[in-house]
């Protein structure tokens, strides 16, 4: 007769312990994860927010076999770490800082991953968990220094493309004189909202759609220039309509502008990203004839 062979069975997961401590991370940041989906709802620029989570839970989801596949080598370092999100997470609730309380779920979920699931597991979710940094709004500090800078470059090219148009144009910093309307590029319109976006879809874009990992931190990168010049168009744009009608530089034509060159913006992305691929190929072939 011959021997019948068992598949290898999978690793189980310690799911009790993962639903533990789940119920207790969620008990003990309840105040913090509640300030932080009312923020998200109520701030343009964290609108992306509510897909972090999402699409981190996607990856780890897609990845359910592999980690599956995985022994659970509990490791007891990550306890340090949640320790240190706990006293954090209560330094900063007596010192009413918010970005250090949410800075400090993110310690405790990571530190909670690798007590639980060792070094291997943390290295298998290192991305998804990553990606979760995206979900906390940056420090107001330096939000308004990020803000102010991206307002007067935005003005700068404004400046240069309508001069180069013949429009008559004069700045004093981050304000546009035009013949017709004054125009001021405020911190709605500095761009750090597309910024934001789209440096977070970058990463996500890289990771379903590409494999090399230079070419990942090369599209990251990438959306920086990519999201000051389309700012700086639509402020140009903007102030081109202001002379045609003002009422066409406010409203619903202001903001559907405002997301019709973030599309272009990711388009602009894609098409990089596609010139990478080829180029690359190119020169592999030059090399491998």
């Amino acid at each position: 007769m011959t021997p019948v062979l068992e598949s290898p069975s999978k690793n189980k997961l310690p799911w009790a312990s993962i639903a533990w401590f789940a119920v207790l991370l969620v008990a003990c940041y309840a105040p913090v994860l509640r300030a932080l989906v009312r923020q998200w709802n109520g701030d343009p620029d964290m609108g992306h927010g509510f897909f972090v989570p999402l699409i981190a839970g996607l990856i780890i989801w897609q990845r359910r076999e592999e980690l599956s596949a995985i022994k659970p080598q509990p490791n007891r370092w990550g306890l340090l770490l949640v320790l240190w999100g706990g006293l954090q997470l209560v330094v900063a609730t007596l010192g009413a800082e918010l970005f250090s309380a949410r800075l400090a779920f993110l310690i405790t979920l990571i530190g909670v991953v690798w007590t639980l699931g060792g070094t291997i597991m943390l290295r298998k979710v290192a991305f998804p968990l990553f990606l979760l940094f995206f979900m906390v709004p940056i420090p107001a500090v330096i939000y308004s220094a990020a803000t102010f800078k991206l307002q007067i470059l935005a003005s700068k090219l404004a400046d240069d493309a309508l001069t180069l148009l013949s429009i008559p144009v004069l700045r004093e910093g981050n304000v546009l004189e035009l013949p017709n309307q004054k125009l001021s590029v405020v911190e709605a319109c500095s761009g750090i909202r597309s910024l934001l976006s789209l440096t977070f879809l970058s990463l996500v874009y890289g990771y379903f759609f590409e494999k090399k990992n230079w070419i990942r931190v090369v599209l990251f990168f990438s959306t920086i220039p990519i999201a000051i010049v389309a700012n700086g168009s639509r402020v140009t744009i903007t102030g081109i309509m202001t002379q045609i009608k003002a009422e066409l530089a406010e409203g619903f034509f202001h903001e559907a502008q405002g997301w019709v060159i973030f599309m272009v913006a990711l388009a602009i992305l894609i098409i990089w990203h596609q010139m990478l691929i080829r180029g690359t190929n190119f020169i592999e072939a030059r090399r491998h004839p």
